[in-house]
């Protein structure tokens, strides 16, 4: 009985660290794209170049910043970091997800941010040659930024819980699923859930940085990682509730949505 409990709440991590390595991959990658796709109108040389630049200096930092530390620091003092960084990174998604859902604040929009690029873009002129400096600088600041939290946010996931490979796996997962949705949907990128699934990853995140953290700090948690369900279920109900209890009138969030407009 107790192997059967350890066997179901190790699925049950695994499973765990899919879903929001991928989810939280795919939010990253959505926002990256579409300001690799803005650069793109300018000049797709540059705004390629700009994205493979980024990415082989994610690899560099990763292979000589963030693999050695997640190997060699001690697993408790890594587990407390890193829970209270995904803790700290869960919150903020979730109080944005939830004060969205309330209509508080705007939902995000790729598309009107791919269109504000464009045109941002195209105050600077029609480029000079084949390649691009505004287009690679685009495109280098959106792949860098947004990728960077990937690493972040993959590494601390797949370190702590022993599951680096699988956590990388669901990340290259969600970069195909990304890219082929950019393919297929071309500027339409607003067909992406992305607000939904940042709800999602601030669930989850928010749970996997409070169990790490107790864990570090020496907590046993009931049923080990079995108990991640029943945080993640936690924070999804408090998420829920939240929501509804800054819920506007759906008159006043029309307005407001008419305002931002």
């Amino acid at each position: 009985m107790t192997l059967l409990l350890a066997t179901s709440g190790t699925a049950t991590s695994t499973a765990a660290v899919l879903v929001a390595a991928f989810a939280a991959s795919s939010v990253e990658m959505v926002e990256a794209l579409t300001l690799v796709v803005a650069a793109g109108t300018r000049s797709w040389r540059s705004a390629f170049e700009g994205t493979a630049a980024a990415l082989v200096l994610l690899a560099v930092l990763t292979a000589s910043v963030g693999l050695p530390l997640a190997h060699y620091l001690p697993i408790d003092a890594l587990r407390v970091t890193v829970g209270a960084l995904l803790s700290l990174m869960g919150i903020s998604w979730l109080r944005k997800a939830i004060l969205r859902s309330a209509g508080r604040l705007a939902k995000h929009d790729e598309d009107a941010i791919y269109a504000r690029t464009v045109g941002a873009l195209g105050e600077k002129g029609a480029p000079a040659s084949r390649r691009d400096g505004f287009a690679f600088a685009v495109a280098f600041k959106g792949v860098m930024l947004e990728g960077f939290e990937v690493v972040l946010i993959v590494i601390s996931l797949g370190s702590s819980s022993h599951r680096l490979g699988p956590a990388a796996l669901a990340a290259a997962a969600a970069a195909v699923v990304v890219a082929a949705v950019g393919v297929l949907a071309a500027r339409q990128l607003s067909e992406v859930p992305e607000n939904t699934l940042k709800t999602v990853v601030g669930i989850m995140l928010t749970s996997f940085g409070t169990f790490w953290v107790g864990e570090g700090a020496g907590v046993s948690w009931p049923g080990s990682d079995l108990s991640l369900p029943v945080l993640i279920a936690f924070f999804a109900l408090a998420a829920t509730g939240l929501a509804f209890a800054f819920r506007r009138p759906i008159a006043d969030r029309n307005s407001a949505t008419a305002a931002g407009a």
